[in-house]
């Protein structure tokens, strides 16, 4: 088990170490500006672009677009992806705004989906919008720190996303509410229905995919990428927005808010949409999507045993965060590690020939998951995250000396301060604590099963008393040995005096605070 200072030391370690031979090359062109497009395709996150001309475009700063609905209070690791591309952006010293569909949530993107979305109430979907915000501002506020703490070449000189203009771009938030709402359906049927082509709706993969299925699609489905396109026309107008970004099955509709933006332009000219010319097809604004990752055995990512792997603390823990990383299987490490950290590239390609070498180590998977932690909960999140592992999954090493009161404070999530963070950085949202309270008194010195059932462990008496007859049930790291009967709990299990880590079977662990 790597702490989280051997981690660091590890990672800085191939900044100085020198590559082998036949990747020398691939160093030195890389460490000479390429821009931010250059960065995502050496990375593998680059799937498609509405323009070749989009190369150059951001070789000057622009102001770039991710869109996210309001689907749930929390964004996924799913999300993951794209977030870290609008900040592959910011780094570049491009302008991020983060849209938040507080009104196309209400309907639904079908892009990738086979059915219809259930319908959100108000209620939720405020609640929802209130979450990402705040979710949205503090990833895309810390994140330009943490990224550049990796970034930054250990020798001095700049590295390799340093902004040629002198630094990272301004960050933004937006909910599409705020035009859409107080537009009445005749102002945008004459002003972007006129303006849109039904053919050409028509053949977009996500309504034509519907189309075939028996489920169909519905009107309110069928005019989402007018919404979406409106979003981009808007931003345009309001922000200079030149690019929108999103995943491989937004494809569709950000060609939707470019021809929008194309139409609109020629019109305001005094053109007229029944004679386009030539030089209504000249880009006035980009799309760039991201490829949608699925894992080696063709399941969607971001899911961990069929439930999304949240990033919101208090629905997935940095320790469930942390463990869902350090599963990556070797054939997928090397791509993750490009792709969901900000390590230089070289770098990655020294932990991969170490990792290759001896790869029972896990070594890439270590530094994924801590590095992907920690971008997303920060230090102490990173920190509680590596204190589980090593009390739930550490047997040899669960003694009275391992478990400090530095340990016990990392699960309870208060480390140096409750969910503070250590780097300077914004405030992160307050850490769930990982441990059970029980009073001392009623369960020191009183049958196993009482703490096993009231730790939440288990959910009845009977179901304790079969786990420790059957020799399933470990306390503090060792069995409990089968058709044991009786046994009680007493000063001399408590490890720092304090804690009992139970573990029963593959159904759960638990750390419990006697106090």
């Amino acid at each position: 088990m790597l702490s989280r200072d051997m981690l660091r030391t590890l990672i800085r370690s191939y900044a100085t170490a020198r590559p082998p031979a036949r990747q020398s090359r691939s160093f030195a062109s890389t460490v000479r500006r390429r821009n931010v497009v250059s960065e995502l395709e050496t990375r593998g996150m680059l799937a498609e672009l509405t323009s070749q001309r989009a190369r150059t475009h951001v070789d000057k700063p622009t102001t770039v677009y991710l869109g996210v609905d309001p689907s749930a209070r929390s964004l996924h690791v799913g999300n993951l992806l794209a977030l870290i591309g609008l900040l592959h952006f910011r780094l570049h010293g491009h302008n991020a705004v983060a849209l938040i569909g507080g009104a196309t949530g209400a309907i639904g993107d079908p892009s990738g989906r086979s059915t219809e979305r259930n319908a959100l109430s108000p209620d939720t979907l405020a609640a929802n919008v209130q979450g990402i915000t705040k979710q949205l501002t503090t990833f895309l506020d810390r994140g330009v720190a943490f990224a550049q703490s990796r970034t930054r070449r250990r020798d001095g000189a700049r590295g390799e996303t340093a902004s040629a203009q002198g630094g990272e771009g301004s960050v933004r938030v937006v909910n599409n509410l705020d035009w859409t709402g107080g537009v009445s359906l005749l102002e945008f049927l004459s002003t972007v229905g006129k303006m849109a082509r039904v053919s050409t709706m028509l053949s977009r993969e996500s309504v034509k995919s519907r189309l075939d299925s028996s489920s169909g699609i519905s009107f309110t489905e069928f005019s989402y990428q007018l919404l979406q396109a409106h979003d981009f026309l808007r931003l345009h107008r309001d922000l200079g927005c030149t690019m929108q970004l999103g995943g491989s099955d937004q494809l569709g509709n950000i060609l939707s808010g470019v021809d929008l933006i194309r139409r609109a332009n020629l019109v305001e000219a005094g053109g007229s949409l029944a004679g386009e010319g030539e030089e209504a097809k000249e880009d006035p604004a980009y799309g760039l999507t991201f490829p949608l990752l699925t894992t080696a055995a063709g399941d969607k990512f971001g899911k961990s045993a069929g439930n999304a792997v949240w990033l919101d603390p208090g629905m997935t823990s940095p320790f469930e965060l942390y463990q869902f990383f350090l599963r990556t299987t070797d054939e997928e490490v090397d791509k993750y590690l490009r792709i969901f950290t900000f390590i230089r590239v070289v770098e990655i390609e020294g932990i991969m020939h170490d990792h290759k070498a001896q790869p029972k180590n896990r070594i890439a998977q270590k530094v994924l998951a801590a590095e992907a932690t920690e971008l997303i909960h920060g230090p102490e999140g990173l920190r509680q995250a590596l204190a589980a592992t090593r009390v739930f999954y550490n047997a040899k090493q669960l003694t009275p000396e391992v478990v400090t009161p530095e340990v016990i404070a990392a699960l309870d999530g208060t480390g140096t301060g409750a969910g503070a963070a250590t780097d300077g950085a914004a405030p992160l949202v307050p850490l769930p604590s990982l441990l059970t309270r029980l009073p001392r008194e009623g369960h020191v010195g009183q049958q196993l099963e009482k703490v096993v059932l009231a730790s939440g462990l288990l959910p009845s008496k009977t179901k304790a008393r079969q786990a420790i007859k059957s020799g399933t049930l470990q306390v503090n790291g060792v069995k409990v040995p089968s058709k044991s009967a009786n046994l009680v709990l007493s000063d001399e299990d408590l490890l720092g005096g304090r804690l009992v880590v139970l573990k029963a079977g593959k159904q759960g662990h638990k750390a419990v605070l006697l106090d």
